[in-house]
């Protein structure tokens, strides 16, 4: 079952969609999937378009609620991006979900799994962080001030050019977030690094990484073939279903 709901942030009006399993008993726990930063033309329609049938698969085989919110710029949501409005949007979306102190995990994926580890870093009732392709060097995933900016625009997750900030403090906002700090905070919080072994825009090193600033104390799933976009990705799946299963 897939409710509906609006949450206010800020001046940016969220879509948040909640999944909840018709057929067995909720686990008690929450899932919240957090979608990445879209950088190709028009993409911000459509970059949080397959999460909603990926909460409802996930919340009827793990028996778990699953949320997903579109962040500010993002699909039918208002506002305009910024790495701090993102971060903001987020600790909204779990303001909502925590409600009777409910265990919370965040799966996240691209850049939406740099924004989980730096939200969670600072929110002990996250529980556990799964990321997915996500990158640990912001700087070389963004390019110059300039390119991301950019992409920013063509993407479409501007709701208005005036409050879009400028190149360099768009940029400086961005790399205030650092996963490879964000991640070391997370244990002994459970963490999953799961990546593409064929990702041409975050390369599978990045992966490493981010397992060897936690010091090994995450595990590490690569999914041989694989390319960035694994939302839909069959294996993506079945290893976060028995990431889940394996904490409940």
């Amino acid at each position: 079952m897939l409710a509906h709901e609006q949450l206010r942030s800020g001046e940016s009006l969220l879509d948040l969609k909640i999944s909840t399993a018709a057929a067995r008993p909720v686990a008690g726990h929450v899932l919240v999937l957090v979608h990445g930063l879209p950088r190709l033309t028009g993409m911000g329609r459509q970059a949080a378009g397959l999460l909603p049938e990926l909460a409802e698969h996930v919340a009827s085989e793990s028996g778990w609620m699953v949320a997903t919110g579109t962040l500010s710029g993002v699909g039918g949501s208002t506002g305009t991006f910024s790495a701090t409005q993102w971060r903001q949007d987020l600790s909204q979306i779990l303001d909502r979900v925590a409600e009777g102190d409910r265990p919370i995990s965040l799966a996240g994926f691209g850049f939406g799994g740099s924004l989980a580890l730096a939200v969670a870093a600072n929110d002990e009732r996250v529980r556990g962080v799964a990321t997915f392709a996500a990158p640990a060097h912001l700087r070389p995933w963004a390019g110059t001030a300039e390119e991301i900016h950019h992409a920013v625009q063509v993407a479409g997750v501007v709701g208005n050019e005036r409050d879009l900030l400028s190149p360099d403090a768009l940029y400086k906002d961005l790399l205030a977030i650092d996963p490879m700090r964000a991640v070391k905070a997370i244990p002994p919080r459970r963490l999953l690094i799961g990546h593409g072994t064929d990702d041409v825009e975050v390369p599978a090193s990045d992966a490493r990484d981010l397992v060897a600033a936690a010091e090994g104390r995450a595990e590490l799933r690569l999914i041989q073939g694989a390319g960035h976009q694994l939302r839909a990705d069959p294996r993506m799946v079945a290893t976060l279903l028995g990431w889940l299963d394996r904490h409940r």
